[in-house]
């Protein structure tokens, strides 16, 4: 009887210690059970800093505000190690008594208590969050990144008063996919980004996903003359669009209190409108996901739609959902003419594997678009760029000089939550300008070519060379070292017929990529299989092929090298390979060589950026 009394009381203060309070900075921690506890704010700080792990399962966190449920997000609080910390907003609460209530995940199979993990010891009140980049090694230096966190597709952009706004799909409580919210950037120059904050997040429709903003100037929305106007896809158990307004030129959104203005019965996202000029009413692309095509409304006032016409059916890459298009007109240079380009974002089934961005070159008269074919009367399938890391690529809208410029999100599908980064995840590519050009066989491609705005990051001559024969014994050139390799390497050469000029890129520890340029199919090569670490993924060694667009052999370089990822643009961008690399060193050696065949260097240059 004794032994079953000492049980009973040992049980009973086992209960009362797994529910007792424990006291932190600024906060007061009162476990609930297994996989249940709340987090009262007593601290007056701005910030609650949560510990992430990133190998772990997303906790449900309710933040609960003098009693109402304010929001819900997801973060994969620290179990056994912090990977980066976080923070949660908690001025818009001053004042008020704050309680988070989480729930962590746990496997019924491997129960236990949930007052052993380590974000229990890890969450602070704090008046600053140090937002100081940590991963040194491969944080691009002049890409746009995020400060923390997870990164995909960029939304939203558009030029207005010397700004180029930028806002992308963003998790601000972790370095993987989750809690999608616009996220927002500005830039005077296409280059030096200033983070702006959180724009537009998750409501009762559900999280934010891509979308996309226009200027209305002559207020036919309804909303004043000076009115962002921002539509999104809202995405809870269905995927509905949604529209958002800003008075204060893209810093702060309200939604529209009309939201959803347009539902389906299918799965369709990614809203792109415009006003089109010519026919005095707005147009709207969405990608109806599944059925791989995007559908065209019109509206005159951007709360009432109707749809026009579809367009894909059956045409270009078909292997996997069509989404975040675009739609915009090009003149053809050396013409009095323009074609219309239509951006249609792929994943997976693009041309090496996982998420890309085709796109269709055809006409436009504000309901239909009507695609060009080839001579054989085919509509062949075009790809943007020919690397493996450019996706959900758009433009923005209201860019000054008629400038249709684009950038894309640097990453793939395949691998985008694996690569070896913790305390961000992904960039974006460099902003290119968008032209047109007609090639030999007659057709109308479009060429993807750097911003004037890159020359800028040019810094000292670092290495240079010309006129110069190429033959099997590898010309050398050494990278920047002031810079760790942070390089634009600007080429030119020309290759007889059955010639290969190899261009390499290597550190110490043998790591290099390699790109080759073959005279005979016309192509230049990308092989990244040996360029440093790449066995996270099985999907990330590789090599890729892009189509270069010419008959004589000329070929003119421009290769942008950052901490993890190349550049490629061919001849004004007429072919261009984006491609991350994790080198466990940088590459500060770069060699020319004709491997096969006999070619001539033109010119070379090494530039080390500012």
């Amino acid at each position: 009887m004794l032994d079953c009394r000492k049980l009973l009381i040992n049980s009973a203060l086992t209960i009362l210690l797994s529910t007792a309070a424990f006291a932190g900075d600024g906060v007061k921690i009162e476990h609930l059970g297994v996989d249940n506890t709340l987090v009262r704010i007593t601290g007056d700080g701005d910030y609650l800093l949560l510990p992430i792990q990133d190998n772990v399962d997303d906790a449900r966190i309710q933040v609960i505000v003098d009693n109402q449920l304010v929001k819900t997000f997801y973060a994969r609080l620290a179990k056994s190690k912090t990977d980066l910390t976080v923070p949660f907003d908690l001025k818009p609460y001053k004042g008020k008594k704050v309680v988070l209530d989480i729930v962590l995940p746990q496997n019924p199979s491997e129960r236990h208590e949930s007052n052993g993990e380590v974000c229990w010891k890890g969450l602070e009140v704090a008046n600053s969050f140090d937002s100081a980049n940590t991963e040194k090694q491969f944080r691009p230096a002049y890409h746009h990144t995020p400060q923390w966190g997870w990164m995909n597709d960029p939304n939203g952009m558009f030029y207005k008063d010397g700004k180029w706004h930028l806002y992308y799909q963003y998790n601000p409580y972790g370095s993987k996919w989750q809690n999608m919210t616009w996220g927002h950037s500005s830039s005077t120059d296409l280059l030096n980004w200033t983070p702006e904050g959180l724009a537009i997040e998750p409501d009762g429709l559900g999280s934010i996903f891509s979308g996309s903003c226009a200027l209305d100037p002559n207020n036919t929305a309804g909303f004043g003359e000076d009115a962002v106007l921002a539509m999104y896809t809202s995405a809870a158990k269905n995927q509905v669009q949604s529209l958002a307004v800003s008075h204060d030129n893209g810093k702060t959104f309200e939604k529209y209190d009309g939201n959803p203005t347009l539902t389906l019965d299918s799965e369709a996202r990614d809203p792109n409108m415009f006003f089109n000029e010519k026919t005095g009413e707005w147009n709207l692309l969405i990608a109806h996901a599944l059925e791989h095509e995007m559908l065209i409304f019109t509206s005159k006032d951007m709360k009432e739609w109707t749809l026009a016409s579809a367009f894909g059916k059956g045409l270009g890459a078909q292997n996997g959902v069509w989404e975040c298009p675009d739609l915009f007109e090009l003149s053809i240079p050396g013409t009095n003419k323009t074609k219309w380009v239509l951006i249609c974002n792929l994943n997976p089934g693009g041309p090496f594997g996982g998420s890309a961005t085709q796109y269709f070159i055809g006409d436009f008269d504000g309901k239909t678009f009507k695609v060009d074919t080839d001579k054989q009367g085919n509509v062949p399938t075009k790809w943007m760029d020919y690397g493996k890391d450019h996706y959900a690529t758009v433009s923005w809208s209201d860019a000054p000089d008629n400038r249709r410029v684009v950038i894309g999100w640097m990453s793939n599908w395949e691998y985008a939550a694996e690569v070896p980064t913790v305390q961000f995840r992904s960039a974006n590519t460099l902003p290119r300008e968008m032209k047109l050009f007609k090639d030999a066989d007659g057709e109308i491609y479009l060429a993807s070519a750097p911003v004037d705005e890159l020359y800028n990051l040019r810094g000292n001559l670092e290495a240079e060379a010309s006129r110069a024969t190429l033959n099997a014994t590898p010309l050398n050139f050494t990278l920047p070292a002031s810079t760790e390799g942070l390089c634009e390497i600007e080429v030119s050469f020309e290759a007889s017929k059955n010639s290969k000029v190899d261009l390499t890129l290597s550190n110490s520890k043998d790591e290099k990529v390699v790109m080759i340029y073959d005279s005979n199919s016309r192509t230049m090569s990308f092989d990244r299989t040996k360029s440093g670490i790449t066995d996270f993924s099985t999907h990330f060694p590789a090599v890729t092929v892009a189509p270069t667009h010419e008959k004589d052999g000329k070929i003119s370089l421009r290769i942008f090298v950052d901490r993890s990822s190349i550049e490629l643009f061919g001849n004004d961008g007429r072919f261009v390979m984006t491609n991350l690399v994790f080198p466990n060193e940088p590459y500060l050696n770069l060699s020319i060589a004709a491997s096969e065949g006999k070619a001539k260097l033109n010119n070379l240059k090494v530039f080390s950026i500012k």
